[in-house]
Formats: C-alpha cells, structure tokens, sequence
C-alpha cells in the first residue's frame, strides 16, 4: 500500500481506526499532492481534544491525531510545522512524544530541544535520540539528560554522545555507567551498554547481576499441563472488554509460574500497551511504558515447539535469556520469532479485544481467573 496514494486514502476512510492508523504510517510524501489525504491528516490533528485520556470501544482519542501529524509532516512539512510546536504542548504525553518525532521529520531543532527537557521520560527519550542524529554538538543537553535516573533518557543521551564525543564526556559516561551498575537491574543493561559506548569502552565490559533461579510455586503443576488462564481486563478509558490467555506451563513452565505469580502481586495492573503495530504485535507490562524497562531479573528462554501464530503470547526480549515480562500478542503468523522468542499463552476467548487494542491502552487487572470442569482439559 506504501506509495499507492487511491489505497491509502481508501484505506483512511475504513470503518476500522487500527485499518486507519496503519494507513496513517504508511502515507509517505510520494501523495503530497494528493488534496483528500492532506485534508483528512489535518482534520484529525485540528479535532483533537485537550482532553483526551478516555477512548470509547472501536473509537480512538489523541492516536489519530498523532500519528496524524507525523504523516503530515512527510507529506507536506509546511502545513505540519505549527500543527507540531502547537501539540508539542498538549497535555497528554503521548502527543508531546509523536511531536517529537514529526519535529524530527521537518528538522525542527527548536522543538525537539524544548521536548527534550520534558516532564515525561519517553517523550525525552524520543527528542534527544532525533536531536542525536540532528544536532550531534548538542553535548551540554546530552551531557544533562546523561545524569537523568530515567532509562530511556539516559541510553538515549548516552547513544547521542557516542556519536560525537567531547570533553568530560567519558568520564561523565563511566561514572554513570558505576551507578546504573550498582542499581542491579538486569533488564537496564541497554542503558549499561550505551554507557560504556559513550565512555569508548566495549559492551563485554557490561556488570550485570547475578542472576537468580528460583523454583517458583505451581511450576511443576504447570509443567504436568496444569490449565491455568489469567483473564486481561483493560481500562473502562481505554474502550474496555478482556480477553482470556491460557498458560502453557506444558511448553514454558519456569516463565508461566513466574507470570503467575507476577500477575497475583499486581505487578501489571494499570500497565499500558505501549507498542502496538497493528498488522504485527501488541506489547505492553513495561512499568515505564518503554522497551526499555521492565522486570529487573530477567526470565529464561524456554523456546519449545509452539510456533508463533495469531493470538499466540510471547515474551519480549532483547536477546538471548533476557525477558523482561512484558508481553506480545501476535496479531498475525510470525513464525519468523520461532527461534528466539518463547510462546508462553494463547488468546483463548476476546481476541477481537486485541485486535481493537491501541497504543497507550491500559490494562486494568490480569487475574488469575477459575477453569470450569466443562472446559478443563
């Protein structure tokens, strides 16, 4: 559909927003001179509400306006540049960090410096890695957001400095790097890493901690084929609805049990779905609502034979033995993450729950919810 401008615009007008929101990234300055499709981008930016924290079932509330408007700022950069400094102020945080990255699209520096000093840490994260590729000899900005206790912000500005390094920059870069090891969080070895390539050492230098292995409660019931199900309800403000995940202890049963007991301690209540590719994935369970957060001992591999096909969950990892306990859902077959992503659950019941998921939703309650004996296995 990429470039294919009658497409697009068809496919913006589709009853389905996900449909819409695809198309939306898909919209390239290939249709600039396409008057419907510039219209419609300015029409969502333009409607978006100052609040806009609540979304009805099957409706969107600041999604279509912010992919909206970096759409618009690769079709036509001069119609999308006060539309970006105006959301660059909106008081929803998801707005301010698509702002950012139409900011990056139209080289709008003065912007992109502003959200780089946000409240929010994704929002500086997306800033300065725009302002890294941008303004490299932006160093005192990088060297500031360098001493941030925010992950995101500090691999970001840490990425930004390797690129062009200055005075104080490795030494400001090692002694980070000593402090993010003593936090002993295994799932921020991406900002450990960046450190030490903005300090010019290697990423073998890395100081993870040690790794603990536990035999958490109900593993072996969960290995023996134990039916177990958590039913994921989401936010009345995100559309509502739930949808039913049955463990796989029989494939996965150290990872099950430790999801398990992660979703009995409420770690992933109030959570968000913060990555949603709506002809790929849904991810989400990340406390900072970043891939780059999450549980701080990761969880083994246990790669098995259960392919990764539609309504299949996976765990996120960024290589090998390292998941973080954020989940992805497979909207479709993906079967090229056989080979390095474990397949823990199955959508069993409200995968077009899933389907309707958009990025920012949030997750109410995972509970751990009673198998009737007409359905156990």
């Amino acid at each position: 559909m990429r470039g294919d401008c009658g497409a697009l615009r068809s496919a913006l007008a589709d009853a389905s927003w996900p449909v819409r929101l695809r198309a939306t990234d898909l919209v390239t300055a290939a249709c600039a001179s396409d008057e419907p499709i510039a219209t419609t981008l300015r029409g969502w930016i333009d409607e978006l509400p100052a609040d806009s924290a609540r979304r009805q079932a099957t409706g969107v509330s600041w999604q279509g306006a912010a992919h909206a408007v970096v759409a618009l700022a690769r079709l036509r950069p001069l119609d999308a540049a006060p539309r970006v400094r105006a959301l660059a102020t909106h008081g929803q945080w998801q707005v301010r960090m698509y702002a950012a990255r139409a900011a990056a699209a139209i080289s709008d520096t003065v912007t992109l410096r502003q959200l780089a000093r946000d409240s929010d840490a994704v929002v500086q994260e997306t800033a300065i890695e725009a302002l890294g590729t941008l303004t490299p000899a932006d160093t005192a900005l990088f060297l500031t957001a360098l001493r941030a206790e925010k992950a995101p912000v500090v691999r970001a500005a840490a990425i930004a400095l390797k690129r062009a390094p200055g005075p104080g920059v490795s030494a400001a870069a090692n002694a980070m790097f000593d402090r993010w090891v003593a936090r002993a969080n295994a799932s921020e070895r991406d900002v450990r890493v960046a450190l030490l390539g903005a300090a010019g050492r290697a990423p073998s230098e890395d100081r993870p901690p040690p790794s603990r292995y536990e035999l958490p409660s109900r593993v072996v019931a969960l290995a023996l084929g134990a039916d177990v199900r958590l039913r994921v309800r989401m936010s009345s403000a995100s559309g509502g609805g739930s949808f039913v995940v049955r463990l796989r202890g029989d494939v996965a049963p150290m990872m099950n049990a430790r999801i398990l007991s992660l979703a009995r301690a409420r770690y992933y209540d109030g959570l968000t779905w913060h990555r949603v590719e709506h002809d790929f994935v849904i991810q989400g369970g990340s406390p900072g609502r970043s891939e780059y957060v999450g549980l701080a001992q990761y969880l083994r591999d246990e790669l098995g034979g259960v392919p990764h096909v539609r309504g299949t969950v996976g765990m996120s990892t960024r290589g090998h033995d390292t998941g973080d306990a954020q989940w992805f859902v497979n909207l479709r077959d993906n079967r090229r993450l056989d080979a390095d992503y474990t397949v823990f659950g199955q959508v069993i019941e409200g995968m077009d729950v899933v389907d309707d998921v958009l990025e920012g939703d949030v997750i109410s309650t995972i509970e751990e919810i009673t198998v009737p004996p007409s359905s156990a296995r």
